[in-house]
């Protein structure tokens, strides 16, 4: 008897440990932002202070590869990537060009988290494709994927610089008045960004955009 169970068990198909997961199920969410403690609570860095968020009190996995720190986390059954590129804004594009076909992750499941000068401090918009609208990280993004038709949650900041302060406000450091609005800001762009890997873009957009 013994003999007869060991030559079934040794005949079984072999079970791969780890089970590879379907790429539908599979999501990125990059946060755009400069690398280094200068720039650490700057308006240009809100995308990773999002990714911060998603990532607290999780039990992530991290490591740092491939021009990004990279975790990952599970939500809904899904596997999520957040990725913060370890480039500046303007190379933002390097990160996802390592790790998206490294990953198998398709293009309509990455959602890139921006900072926007055009929408008011606050607020908060969720679109599957646009301009650059002269955003350098998104631009580099653009140039790098060869199509500017892949999700991004855009962030506003606001516009309270004088002519010509453009670059010396976005690398700025927020005011007291501007964190009091982020309390409430930042967790409700990391709820959209888990919206959307839950539910998909449509469903979001019509849920959160006003």
């Amino acid at each position: 008897m013994l003999v007869q169970l060991y030559r079934r068990l040794l005949n079984r198909p072999s079970i791969p440990l780890h089970k590879e997961v379907d790429p539908a199920m599979k999501y990125a969410i990059l946060g755009i932002g400069n690398v280094g403690a200068k720039y650490y609570g700057t308006r240009h860095n809100i995308g990773f202070e999002v990714i911060d968020y998603l990532m607290d009190g999780k039990d992530a996995e991290t490591k740092i590869e491939g021009n990004a720190m990279i975790s990952t986390i599970k939500h809904k059954g899904r596997q999520v990537y957040l990725i913060k590129p370890t480039t500046f804004v303007n190379l933002s594009g390097k990160a996802l060009k390592h790790w998206l076909p490294k990953l198998n992750v398709p293009l309509e499941n990455v959602l890139v988290i921006t900072d926007d000068l055009h929408l008011p401090l606050g607020t908060l918009r969720l679109k599957t494709k646009g301009s650059a609208a002269g955003h350098n990280g998104l631009k580099h993004i653009e140039e790098t994927l060869g199509t500017n038709k892949y999700p991004r949650l855009k962030f506003g900041i606001g516009d309270d610089f004088p002519k010509g302060g453009q670059v010396k406000y976005v690398l700025g450091k927020w005011k007291d008045k501007e964190i009091e609005e982020l309390q409430f800001a930042i967790p409700k762009a990391a709820e959209m960004a888990l919206s959307f890997v839950a539910i998909g873009p449509k469903y979001t957009m019509e849920k959160y955009n006003s």
